[in-house]
């Protein structure tokens, strides 16, 4: 689950891309089932709202059919202004057609009446009706609806072709107001071995009074003081395995909730990988709180080579002084980073930052970036 802000409002995940997907192919299933075998339907949807649900049924719908789209307004801001516009688009013979009407989502009723008028005053053989969502508690019509994917409450959503003044269409999740809205602000912290990444994190913490959790800063309290989930953790690290994504995760849970009062949080070294930066989405959208975004130190590899082997001469780390080891950390962080990056960027909340220069002149870079967020 998942929190996104749309101009002044934000939005929690109501449903993902898999079950919307299931309900479409659901729907195409029913509606060719119904059919007669050679009959050839026109699908119409109506616009803006529907065309990715359109898109996506008539990819799903197993036989010969036809489509095309009618423009009309009926939404402005967060509800339906009842006022709806003639038809627009309609150029095929309707003659003898059955015709099958495409609605993202069917409240009061208002529009989906108006065009079922115009329809019937045509010859058509048939009119039926697909509705991706329907609204029961505020639906005002007699109509019949055909076809019904998922019966919603009566709550404002976005998402999958639906927005919010102009917004949130592209959106591949279909998103539910929420009444209250995220008072944290949490940064997923990334940077290369070298890049100067915790001495920077103690300072943006002290700076913004945010809560710095690092996972290896809690693996080592975990297992240092033998809590239970220390305890277990210390099985895998003993038996050479990788300690599963559920001990990190529930750790990490743990420290959060040690601070609820906290402003927000850096996390630092986690999340690693898709996995959990999907848990931390869930686990924080269950507080209605989001990661703000994902903020990466971005440094030339060769420097932080150099930089590290310099600093290897006085570490007494075996592993500062190697250098096919160094760049072997490097390829593991870029492995890693690359994924995440990639998940982040994809909602919006990826940012590099140079890390080259002073201290003083990377925290800078790092603030101007942790104020917009």
């Amino acid at each position: 689950m998942r929190i996104k802000k749309l101009h002044d409002l934000y939005f929690k995940q109501l449903l993902g891309q898999e079950e919307i997907t299931s309900i479409v192919k659901s729907l195409a299933k029913q509606v060719k089932k119904d059919l007669p075998q050679d009959e050839v339907p026109l699908f119409v949807g109506i616009l803006n709202g529907c065309f990715m649900f359109a898109a996506d049924f008539i990819r799903e719908y197993k036989g010969d059919c036809e489509i095309s789209f009618v423009k009309l307004a009926s939404y402005e801001g967060e509800s339906s202004t009842g006022d709806v516009k003639r038809l627009i688009g309609i150029n095929e013979d309707l003659t003898g057609r059955t015709v099958i009407i495409l609605e993202d989502i069917i409240d009061t009723g208002t529009t989906l009446h108006e065009i079922y008028e115009i329809f019937r005053s045509t010859s058509i053989k048939e009119l039926k009706i697909v509705s991706l969502f329907f609204k029961p508690d505020v639906y005002r019509k007699e109509l019949h609806i055909n076809y019904i994917g998922k019966s919603i409450e009566d709550k404002f959503i976005v998402g999958y072709g639906l927005d919010y003044d102009g917004l949130g269409r592209n959106l591949p999740a279909i998103y539910q107001l929420t009444t209250t809205q995220p008072k944290m602000k949490n940064i997923v912290l990334f940077g290369p071995p070298g890049a100067g990444k915790g001495t920077q994190a103690e300072l943006l913490k002290e700076k913004y009074q945010l809560v710095h959790i690092s996972t290896g800063d809690v693996f080592r309290f975990n297992i240092k003081n033998e809590t239970e989930l220390g305890v277990l953790a210390k099985k895998f690290i003993d038996a050479g395995d990788l300690v599963p994504d559920e001990v990190t995760i529930n750790m990490l849970k743990a420290e959060v909730n040690k601070n609820e009062d906290a402003n927000g949080f850096i996390f630092d070294g986690f999340p690693r990988t898709e996995s959990q930066a999907k848990a931390l989405d869930e686990f924080l959208a269950e507080k209605n709180e989001r990661i703000n975004g994902m903020v990466a130190l971005e440094v030339p590899e060769d420097l932080l080579v150099a930089r590290i082997l310099e600093r290897g001469k006085t570490s007494g780390r075996s592993d500062d002084t190697d250098e096919s080891k160094i760049r072997n950390r490097f390829n593991e962080y870029n492995t890693k980073t690359a994924v995440l990056k990639d998940f982040y960027e994809a909602q919006g909340n990826f940012y590099g930052v140079d890390g080259v220069g002073s201290i003083d002149e990377i925290t800078q870079r790092l603030s101007e970036v942790f104020d917009k967020l």
